[in-house]
This record gives C-alpha cells, structure tokens and sequence, in this order.
C-alpha cells in the first residue's frame, strides 16, 4: 500500500475508532489490514488519549484522577490501626496519578487549542482582511500539528 494510501486509510481509521466507537475489529475490517495493525496504530497516534481529550473535558478527568487519589487513601485508611501506610505501589500510583493532575491543570489541551484556533480564525474572518487569512490559517495548522 502507497504511503499516501496508508495514511489516509489510518486517517479514516482513527476518524472510526474516535467518532464511531467501532472496535478493532471493525475497523480492521473496514480498512483491509489486520486488527494487530489498527492496534499499533492506536498506540503509535495515542488515539485513545485524544479519544478521551474530546470526550472528557479536562475537569473530569482531574476529578476522575482525584477520586482515584481518594480511594487508595480510604483503603489504607480502613487497614487496621498499626497498618495505615501505604504500600510501594500505592505510593508510585498516587504518585503518578498527581504528577497526571499537576500536567493537565498546566498544560493546554489539542482541544482547547483547537477551540481557540477557531475561535482566533472567525475573528480574523469578521475583520475581513484575506491576506491575514491566507498567512495566518497554514500557520496555525502548523502548530496544531507539532501539537499532536
């Protein structure tokens, strides 16, 4: 398969796996590849992250995580009196599921990035200046793309 074919066939499958909700399999089906090769391609593009970027917004997921952060606390809480400490692995978990909160109340979103692209273009458009347009469109996409 030509690169420019494959690419438009993952394009096409990972508009399936984010928008339609269909499994691996269907997709495979779909696309004449194999569902190991739809597999890799999920984990390559991390569709699964941009799946729950757009159908979670930010403050659910930090909630969700937060609530994670409250179940392993309860445990160790509930554990008899002389054993309320945290194991390694409930350490490293809320460890990590913190640092995972500290990252998306910092960093921006490709969603939120792309909502203020269009928001930024209509603007641009409202003003009427085609040559602002032409320049500033491609550019956009640009770092819309080194986002991803």
């Amino acid at each position: 398969m030509g690169k420019k074919k494959s690419n438009s066939t993952q394009e096409w499958a990972k508009a399936m796996y984010i928008n339609e909700n269909r499994t691996q399999l269907e997709i495979a089906e779909a696309c004449g590849v194999t569902r190991q090769t739809v597999a890799r391609w999920i984990k390559q593009g991390k569709w699964e992250e941009h799946k729950a970027s757009i159908t979670m917004s930010r403050s659910e997921i930090i909630k969700n995580l937060q609530m994670q952060i409250m179940d392993i606390n309860k445990a160790i809480a509930d554990r008899p009196e002389m054993e309320r400490h945290a194991s390694p692995s409930e350490i490293h978990a809320i460890t990590q599921l913190t640092a995972a909160i500290s990252k998306l109340e910092t960093e921006l979103g490709i969603h939120e990035i792309v909502n203020v692209a269009q928001d930024f273009i209509a603007f641009i458009r409202n003003l009427g200046d085609q040559e602002v347009i032409k320049k500033f469109v491609p550019l956009f996409d640009l770092y819309i793309k080194s986002k991803l």
